[in-house]
């Protein structure tokens, strides 16, 4: 059965027009421009009149923490990948800090195994590293994994690497990309040290941004362009948050540098003021920094020194959050509304729609070459979402899908709305009704 999307104003490549999209099984068979097909062309084909809702290509998030396995009573597989296609991300990249981590191929393996059976969206994990797995690291094949994830920082699930023959001999011998958390951990505990004395057992949350300083990050970033600039590594920056680390990137295509960057939605969107309001929910790693980090973040973005948007998606129960600062988790759900909070800041005048799905599904796919995915082209996977650009409607309890149950953005109200997403082909999502019979696919890279 082929699909054809009709009427839609379609988004891609820097364009902006009215058009239709035939879909044939898993791929775009064909785009028409400005215009419908031929009604010979229609036989035995299903329409979805599109008239007035946005068409983009599916959202690709580079960083996600979907707890599975060892860490489900945050969110698993199934769950966030159904929140993940409700808010129009087709494919996700998810972290090796589960339970037990991802340290050897064997586990990284069961991992795809697991989301064949139960993710809705298409997936790829990282190979995580330690101070001595690096056997098993370098065992990672290019063309079937997204990368390998060092924390050049403490994490959940401790997988600091902080011994420098290791990280040495990690950026010479790399297979692939490396994508890196990058926080000094000695400065981090200096201030964390600085910060109790101040105020005791009442550290307040405000506290978080001074205590994971601009320094720690400037330091560890640092160090991991060095180390990459000195070997030719291919290197990817994490949730980038501070003003002074854009002076260690350069603009340009994405597919030309050997040193590319990531922004996170949240660190877009708040600024260290937000604090106050939402404590420990907007609690992440690296903090959520100053109004200044924050306008340095968009400035970059906007001049392709920062090169994708991702979420760094990282759930806990409201129960965690809610502790005390030191005993309350960082991170926290975002899959289900990082594209309608990043079409909402274009509404406000941040940036256009058309740099949206640069940042949030092209740049992605250059950026990892993966293959046929993350454009509207033909003979390219099928990885479609339509957006109501005039529906407004507010985060509640009731409408949220991560397991968690909460998100920072409760009680924002947003203009705009995923109504259809398509995965391979096949409509996964259809206005809050889910396909159950779809999976998604693991995906590949042209490496």
């Amino acid at each position: 059965m082929k699909t054809l999307i009709k009427n839609a104003t379609i988004i891609n490549e820097g364009l902006n027009f009215k058009g239709s999209v035939l879909i044939n099984g898993e791929f775009i068979e064909k785009i028409y421009p400005y215009k419908l097909p031929d009604s010979r062309e229609l036989k035995s084909v299903k329409t979805i009149d599109a008239k007035g809702l946005l068409l983009i290509p599916g959202v690709i998030d580079d960083q996600v923490h979907f707890r599975e396995p060892g860490l489900t009573h945050k969110g698993d597989l199934t769950t966030e990948s159904r929140a993940a296609v409700a808010g129009g991300v087709t494919t996700f990249m998810e972290m090796p800090n589960t339970n037990p981590q991802t340290i050897t191929q064997k586990l990284l393996e069961e991992k795809y195994r697991k989301a064949s059976e139960v993710s809705v969206a298409n997936y790829s994990f990282y190979m995580g590293v330690t101070n001595n797995n690096l056997e098993e690291v370098l065992k990672t094949n290019p063309e079937n994994v997204c990368g390998i994830k060092v924390f050049m920082g403490a994490s959940t699930g401790n997988m600091l690497v902080d011994d420098e023959e290791t990280l040495s001999e990690l950026f010479k011998n790399a297979p692939t990309l490396i994508a890196a958390h990058c926080e000094d951990e000695p400065t981090i505990k200096v201030n964390t040290e600085r910060v109790i004395k101040k105020y005791g057992d009442h550290v307040p949350i405000s506290a978080h941004s001074r205590i994971r300083s601009a320094e720690a990050c400037f330091l560890s970033s640092s160090k991991a362009v060095k180390l990459a600039s000195k070997f030719g590594t291919r290197l990817h920056i994490l949730h980038l948050s501070t003003e002074k680390e854009m002076s260690l990137l350069t603009s340009g295509k994405v597919e030309e540098k050997r040193i590319t960057a990531e922004v996170c939605v949240h660190h877009l969107w708040f600024d260290d003021r937000a604090y106050i309001e939402k404590g420990t929910k907007i609690k992440w790693n690296p903090a959520i920094k100053t109004v200044n980090d924050r306008l340095a973040l968009w400035e970059a973005l906007l001049s392709d020194k920062i090169d994708v948007v991702a979420t760094d998606h990282a759930p806990h129960t409201i129960e965690e959050k809610e502790n005390s600062y030191f005993k309350s988790p960082s991170g926290g759900p975002l899959v289900q509304h990082s594209l309608v909070a990043m079409l909402e800041l274009s509404n406000r005048g941040f940036l256009s729609v058309e740099k949206v799905v640069e940042k949030m599904s092209h740049a992605p796919a250059r950026l990892f070459q993966i293959d046929r995915r993350g454009y509207i082209r033909e003979n390219y996977y099928a990885d479609l979402v339509l957006v109501d650009p005039n529906q407004s409607w507010v985060v509640e309890p009731e409408n949220i899908l991560y397991k968690c149950g909460w998100s920072p953005f409760e009680n924002e109200g947003f203009s705009n709305q995923v109504t259809h997403t398509f995965v391979n082909g096949e409509l996964v999502y259809d206005k809050g009704i889910f396909n159950e019979n779809v999976r998604g696919r693991r995906i590949t890279f042209n490496r």
